[in-house]
């Protein structure tokens, strides 16, 4: 039986990007759902055009645009069976999708982060902000959950059951250590799939300038001690 597979793709001023994030996603997926996170380029203009459904979330955010494309598929007749979240800044490689899925269309895993290992990485692709707080982030979730776990990266794929039992909350930039956080505390199985990595089109929001990278520092640790101390 044929698995139904929809993306989810946070977009803030990717106008450059967008279309080709879209261009190169696998046809084996049936809804690209591009979030315009008050965007004042033309990111909506080019998904449109590139065939993706375009939806607006004024309140800015990494977690409230993921949170925008959940509320979407939620009200949806019919359900995913898997969701994908995927950056819309070109980093990634959309094609490399096939490769996230199949640890869940093959072996019947809850989860999986794509892991952009060092030898996999373009030169550059990655500030030393990112790598030091995925370092760090990571570490520390090894420590206190005997997490495997080697990256924060943000392409990744849910069995949608499993998206929903998290009950997903972050709303800027702990979305992706909240969602790693709490598969390790419900137990769901996960893995990592060693993904490829270039240097994005455009300026990064989060690690492209210091107030972004302190912010999403704090985020992260802020949800690794809260589930540290959590019963």
């Amino acid at each position: 039986m044929t698995k139904i597979i929809k993306v989810i793709i946070p977009a803030y001023n990717e106008e450059e990007s967008i279309g080709k994030v879209i261009a190169e996603i696998p046809e084996i997926v049936s809804e690209i759902i591009v979030v315009d996170n008050n965007s004042t380029d033309s990111t909506s203009e080019v998904a449109k055009k590139t065939g993706a459904t375009v939806l607006f979330q004024h309140n800015t955010g990494y977690g409230n645009a993921c949170l925008k494309g959940m509320e979407y598929i939620f009200e949806e007749k019919t359900k995913p069976d898997i969701v994908v979240f995927l950056d819309g800044d070109y980093s990634d490689y959309p094609s490399e999708l096939t490769k996230i899925v199949a640890p869940i269309l093959e072996d019947d895993i809850d989860f999986v982060v794509g892991a952009r290992v060092k030898k996999l990485r373009e030169v550059g692709s990655m500030t030393f902000p990112q790598r030091f707080g995925n370092q760090l982030a990571t570490k520390l979730m090894t420590l206190f959950f005997s997490s495997k776990f080697t990256d924060l990266g943000p392409f990744r794929a849910i069995k949608y059951e499993k998206l929903l039992a998290l009950n997903m909350e972050d709303k800027t930039y702990g979305w992706t250590v909240e969602m790693q956080l709490k598969v390790l505390k419900k137990k769901f199985t996960y893995v990592e799939v060693p993904v490829n990595y270039k240097n994005r089109i455009g300026v990064s929001k989060v690690s492209g300038t210091l107030k972004g990278a302190i912010f999403a520092g704090i985020k992260i640790l802020s949800w690794i001690f809260k589930y540290s101390f959590k019963k």
